[in-house]
Formats: C-alpha cells, sequence, structure tokens
C-alpha cells in the first residue's frame, strides 16, 4: 500500500497472497480485483460498502469481500483492520464447492456476538497467515495458501450448517445437495454454451418439472438467474483481461447477444460491462 487512495495487490512477497494491516488506508473508494479480501475487525465504528449494502462492523467480526466483488472502505479508525487477499482456486475447481458458491459468496459478515467460536478461528488462522507472511521461509507460501483452504471451509460448513436448518432431515438434504452438487458442476461446465434447463435435467437424470423444484428450494433462486449469474462471473472475470473486447467477454462466457449481455450485467452489478472494467484494481 503506498497510500490511503489507491490499493496496490502487487504480491512481491508470494505468490497470489498478500497480508496487509500497519498500513491498510482508512478509506478508499468502489473497486473490485480477482481476489478474495478476509478482514479481521479490530476497532467498532469500521464502516464498508459491498454492493450497494452498507455493513457497519464492530470489534472481532469477519468481514468477506468475494473475488470479483465490488467493494469500498467507507471509513475505519487507523489500525481498524487486519485483512488478506488470495486467489481462492478451490473455489472455482472443486465441485463441492462450486455446489454452495451461491451460498457462500452472499455471506458477507459473521457477526463476533452471535458466531463467537467461528470468528475467533478464523481471526487465529488469519493470524497465523500474518505471522507465516512476516517470517516469509522456504514453504511459507503454501503454508499461507493452506490456511486459507481452512479459512474458505470453515465458512463453507457454516453456510451449509445454516442452510441446513431450513430443511427437515439431513438424510433428505445430503441426497439433494448430491444431485445439486453434480448439477452445478454441469452447469460451469458447460455455461459458455447455449445451456437449456431441459438439457442440465435430462443430465442429471430428472424430469424437467422436478428439477426446477428441486433447484429452486436448494439453491433459493430459478436455473435462468443461476445461470446468468454464473455467465456474469466469467464475464467479469475476463474483463480484467483489457486485451479483449466488451463483445469477447460477452460471448466468450455464454451469452448470444451483447444487448442481452448488457441488460444482465447491469440488473445483476448495477453498472455497464464498461464502467465495471474501469472500476478493476490490478
Amino acid at each position: 500500500m503506498k497510500n490511503d487512495t489507491r490499493e496496490i495487490i502487487a504480491y512481491e512477497a508470494m505468490s497470489g497472497i498478500s497480508v496487509t494491516h500497519e498500513n491498510a488506508p482508512c478509506r478508499y473508494p468502489a473497486h473490485w480485483h480477482n481476489s478474495a479480501e478476509f478482514t479481521v475487525v479490530l476497532k467498532d465504528g469500521c464502516r464498508y460498502m459491498i454492493g450497494d449494502v452498507e455493513y457497519r462492523a464492530k470489534k472481532g467480526d469477519i468481514l468477506l469481500v468475494w473475488p470479483r466483488e465490488i467493494h469500498e472502505i467507507v471509513s475505519i479508525p487507523k489500525g481498524g483492520n487486519l485483512f488478506i487477499q488470495f486467489i481462492p482456486h478451490m473455489l472455482e475447481n472443486n465441485t463441492d464447492l462450486i455446489s454452495i458458491s451461491r451460498l457462500m459468496t452472499g455471506c458477507h459478515i459473521i457477526r463476533a456476538d452471535s458466531e463467537p467460536e467461528l470468528t475467533d478461528a478464523i481471526a487465529c488462522k488469519i493470524r497465523l497467515i500474518e505471522e507465516e507472511y512476516k517470517r516469509h521461509e522456504q514453504l511459507s507460501e503454501t503454508k499461507c495458501k493452506l490456511i486459507a483452504g481452512e479459512i474458505i471451509l470453515l465458512i463453507g460448513e457454516y453456510v451449509v450448517r445454516e442452510q441446513k436448518e431450513q430443511f427437515s432431515t439431513d438424510h433428505v438434504t445430503s441426497q439433494a445437495w448430491g444431485l445439486i452438487r453434480t448439477i452445478c458442476n454441469y452447469i460451469a461446465e458447460h455455461s459458455a454454451e447455449d445451456l437449456t434447463e431441459a438439457e442440465v435435467a435430462e443430465a442429471a437424470g430428472l424430469s424437467r418439472h422436478y428439477f426446477s423444484r428441486l433447484f429452486a428450494r436448494y439453491m433459493q433462486t430459478s436455473f435462468p438467474s443461476y445461470l446468468s449469474a454464473v455467465r456474469v462471473r466469467t464475464a467479469i472475470r475476463l474483463l480484467a483481461d483489457e486485451d479483449l473486447s466488451i463483445t469477447e467477454c460477452a460471448y466468450n462466457s455464454g451469452f448470444q447477444s451483447t444487448t442481452t449481455f448488457n441488460r444482465v450485467f447491469r440488473n445483476m452489478t448495477g453498472f455497464s460491462p464498461r464502467e465495471y472494467r474501469k472500476l478493476h484494481r490490478a
């Protein structure tokens, strides 16, 4: 970090991971990057924006910004936070995480007053990453990334536990999640194609009607909305590549026209693809 007006994710010390504490900015304008950013709130009075939602965090809370999310530091006291930034490859490569990705990326703050054990555990692991990062010994990079993976696992277990409480039995939920995992993996692999609900239902061995009900119940969204969200996430990742035109980003992510792409993208992010690209910080 050079100053309070520009965030730099250079990963000079280690590839793909960074830790910021003493030099963390007290304010920082809206931006996004391909890294996840997990923050331990050290002082009361911290205010953040993620998307169009403001979060007022207290000491001990954990704030979660997922890759490619617009976020802003509205105001924090000096020394008010400790955060890590890292590329969570497992989120896009592990099918069990893909199946709960909507639940995970919808989780932006874990409150210390309601989840003290979980927030303490995550804070402890972020501190371990900070210590290992400063130590910078042989294999420190690998150790930091493994600990970051443990944090992802803790959050995944938390959102699944919260989800299961909405259903009657763990047995039924486990069976359904097995199907959902298969379905989400199929969608991830074929989202750039002209994919239909009927095709995905057939691939999962389900009738279209049952597929539609199952998917809506467990994913809390419809298949078309979920597919659009997957394609928008892919498009955002592609927008980070300045060599690709907006049109190329649209078609490479699965949209069949730039008109549809622009409309869906703005509806989901609040920005046009061109505006979103301008907010990127490499």
